[in-house]
């Protein structure tokens, strides 16, 4: 009896047993399963949240960059590119353009014009539903080439101290800007500085000048407007072609000697600037009697040259350095907290990267200015067009942007979309360049009507009708 007693014990223990395993099964899987919704809803807010960090592009500018950062001129498109985004990047960090904060995305052309117009029809569309405010390609070649389709997609087509030179006439080229120096001012910039030396302008007749130039349509670009100076002041204007890249000039520069000018005006890009240098050397041209042009002016065109280059002379629309406000407040928000663009930080302050800053200055008070007139919100690319046209930036307003000394003053309208048309010279001492005049302006006067005619040349052939600027605000 006792044993049947203790079996019954045992088995309604077991029982006992079995059913509170049961029931915490039970309840682990409840558990499990509302963990599992919860973690589910977790990760939908999660989605939303990120679905609704991308929506807040909608709330920014784009700056679409058909950027360079490989080949052989790297150089330029690196320092020029990470001023620019370093300059964003500063703005951004003050709370962006009234609220509006900046964003960018980049696509490597290399330099090549077919990869530069896959990347305007890549990146023109803006990202992530924020508008693109304008391309700065960087690049002649490009620029052309998307001309006319920026014209057509209504997106200001920005090429600062290069570009093509009829495009200054706004009536025209309503969508392009050639800001602070078309090619025909450079040029026409340089020859008044050789009038200087001379003794005056009247004293260029007789003299001879070489142009050597980089076998692009940027290096031809000036061809017709030199020859049109040598008309004009008397002087003897040979051209001499450098095929890209210019790793070679010894014919070149053996021609030079036995033309022996008075001057040689240096167009070049790139690896073609440090060998024009030590070629001149090996030929015994003198090099103080180089003059280099917007691209011919950088640290790395002039220090790959070693000794070669010490006595070089070029022009600059900015100066290098780092002792400015504005500089100094890229370094402070952007630099000192390893935020930079630049992978050699060396580089911070170079004649390329503060070309890059000036860049960016140039874009970002376009969009303010805009703002202004349409709102403080993201912009059309239309709507940037007129804060590019009705851009002025006095001494006033570059004291208060911290850029005074770095950006010539600029004030842009319909029909002139340069604005500046100066320029400074600069000489290398072997190891940092050195500011050697003051600012020497392009006859603009004497440029215009070859301006306009080419660009109502240009109107009448693609069917274009001229704005009348007198009537636009």
């Amino acid at each position: 009896m006792k044993f049947f007693k203790s079996l019954w014990f045992w088995l309604v223990l077991i029982g006992l047993v079995l059913a509170a395993i049961v029931y915490w099964t039970t309840q682990k899987k409840q558990a499990l399963s509302t963990t599992e919704q919860h973690t589910s809803q977790d990760q939908t807010n999660t989605d939303k949240s990120n679905a609704e960090k991308v929506l807040s592009d909608k709330n920014a500018q784009y700056f679409p960059l058909q950027s360079y950062r490989v080949g052989p001129y790297a150089a330029g498109g690196t320092g020029f590119f990470g001023g620019f985004i370093d300059y964003m990047k500063a703005v951004n960090a003050q709370g962006g353009v009234n609220g509006v904060k900046l964003v960018w995305s980049e696509c490597e052309t290399e330099y090549v014009v077919e990869k530069g117009v896959e990347c305007y029809e890549r990146l023109k569309n803006g990202l992530n539903g924020a508008p693109a405010a304008a391309t700065n390609p960087l690049s002649v070649g490009i620029a052309y080439a998307t001309l006319e389709r920026s014209t057509k997609d209504k997106l200001p087509l920005i090429t600062i101290n290069h570009g093509r030179t009829d495009s200054t006439d706004g009536s025209v080229f309503p969508y392009v800007f050639p800001l602070q120096l078309n090619p025909y001012s450079e040029v026409s910039a340089i020859v008044n500085y050789l009038g200087q030396q001379s003794g005056g302008l009247d004293h260029l007749k007789g003299k001879k000048i070489v142009v050597l130039y980089h076998g692009s349509p940027y290096g031809k670009e000036t061809i017709p407007v030199i020859d049109q100076l040598s008309k004009k002041y008397h002087f003897e204007v040979t051209h001499i072609e450098v095929p890209h890249p210019g790793n070679e000039q010894q014919s070149q520069w053996l021609k030079i000697r036995q033309i022996q000018p008075d001057w040689v005006i240096l167009r070049g890009w790139g690896v073609m600037n440090p060998v024009a240098l030590k070629t001149a050397q090996k030929v015994g041209y003198p090099v103080n009697k180089i003059i280099g042009n917007i691209w011919s002016n950088s640290e790395e065109d002039a220090a790959p040259a070693g000794d070669a280059a010490k006595g070089f002379i070029s022009i600059t629309t900015h100066p290098s350095g780092t002792n400015f406000p504005v500089l100094q407040q890229i370094k402070q928000l952007v630099v000192d907290k390893g935020q930079s663009d630049l992978t050699d930080l060396k580089r911070f302050g170079t004649v390329y990267y503060n070309l890059g800053v000036v860049n960016g200055i140039l874009n970002v008070e376009a969009v303010r200015v805009a703002q202004e007139k349409y709102g403080h919100r993201p912009l059309t690319g239309e709507e940037v067009r007129w804060g590019f046209e009705h851009l002025n930036l006095s001494d006033e307003r570059l004291k208060q942007l911290g850029a005074y000394g770095l950006v010539q003053p600029l004030k842009l309208s319909c029909s002139d979309h340069e604005g500046g048309g100066a320029v400074r010279f600069q000489q290398w001492d072997g190891t940092k360049w050195n500011v050697i005049s003051n600012w020497i302006q392009a006859d603009r006067g004497f440029l215009r009507p070859i301006i306009e005619e080419s660009s109502h040349k240009y109107a009448k052939e693609q069917g274009i009708k001229i704005r009348d600027c007198a009537t636009e605000g």
